[in-house]
């Protein structure tokens, strides 16, 4: 059981949806905030990130970005260009669209980068993607994450040269791209906090364990107390060093784990609400659902109902991966 996995496997439903996107003279582009998680990937050229009441982020080729809570942002040649000045987005694409609007002439390209999101799950945040910053910047610097880096490279030879395939590799390498990213963030985190934080978490042998067991066996009764006569520590001990590195007592993050399951059971199966009910741990489907309700503020049924967002369509989508120049 890769509790990592399942844990990047809740920042997304579906396959990303991406574009690329280029920008040369003065442009500039923003992006409002949504519901979502979005990223950038800097193949050529450079430009800045700009934030709210943050100081500007410079990008280099091979730089990743990763907003993973779909903070309000822009893109632009320069620095000093107030980010309400940009022209605006309503939200990074709902597509896949891997040319540009017009041609790229690299001798005057200020950027080359591929733009996308993943559509967030609506379920209870993990705790480990609740606590990345708003910004997830890897740098392309020499001899550090060389998968990282790998990834970018494909990616960047499958989107510029336009590669045979691209359409179907392209996603796959976006999905490499965010866990490498994240990994990488992970373990530089870990060189300045190295005992606190989900790197700790995933590395101490017990709480990892135990972690396992909850993924394995969500519908399990667990207990503190079990969970940490299985791992080897007392229930003091145990419920101790898992708050402090997971950020939660053991059952809360247990009972969020399971909603969340129930969550993506009941919009991607037909399995009956009892059943989902008993897999995740609940031995009645009334105290199923007020658990459900007051984690999603809608009952099961309702939650099942809901339409799904809405594409966009590909017209809005191509706007969004339009060549942005001011002239």
């Amino acid at each position: 059981m890769d509790v990592f996995s399942d844990v990047i496997g809740s920042i997304r439903a579906g396959r990303p949806a991406f574009c690329r996107t280029s920008g040369s003279g003065a442009w500039g582009r923003s992006f409002d905030d949504f519901t979502g998680a979005g990223f950038h990937v800097l193949l050529r050229g450079a430009c800045w990130l700009l934030l709210p009441g943050r100081t500007p982020l410079a990008l280099s080729p091979g730089d990743v970005v990763l907003l993973p809570h779909g903070t309000r942002h822009g893109l632009s040649e320069r620095p000093d260009r107030p980010l309400a000045d940009l022209p605006r987005e309503a939200s990074l694409p709902s597509g896949a669209d891997l040319r540009p609007e017009v041609p790229i002439d690299p001798a005057v390209a200020h950027a080359d980068m591929v733009c996308g999101a993943y559509e967030l799950q609506l379920r209870p945040l993990h705790p480990f993607l609740r606590a990345l910053p708003d910004v997830v910047h890897v740098p392309a610097r020499a001899g550090r994450h060389p998968a990282l880096r790998a990834a970018v490279d494909l990616l960047a030879a499958d989107v510029v040269d336009a590669l045979p395939g691209a359409d179907a590799a392209v996603p796959a390498l976006l999905d490499l791209v965010v866990i490498y990213t994240l990994r990488a963030w992970l373990q530089e985190e870990s060189e300045c906090t190295a005992n606190t934080g989900w790197w700790a978490a995933l590395a101490d042998p017990a709480i990892a364990e135990a972690l396992q067991h909850m993924h394995r066996e969500p519908g399990r009764k667990w207990t503190v107390q079990e969970l940490g006569e299985t791992v080897g520590l007392s229930r003091t001990a145990f419920t101790r060093r898992f708050t402090s590195m997971v950020g939660q007592p053991p059952l809360v993050y247990l009972t969020n784990w399971r909603l969340g399951m129930a969550a993506q059971l009941l919009r991607e199966t037909d399995n009956p609400i009892a059943l989902i009910a008993g897999q995740v741990g609940y031995r009645s489907e009334f105290a199923f659902a007020n658990a459900f309700r007051r984690a999603f503020g809608v009952p099961p049924g309702r939650f099942r109902r809901a339409e799904p967002p809405v594409s966009r369509g590909r017209e809005s989508h191509r706007k969004a991966g339009a060549t942005a120049s001011a002239r």
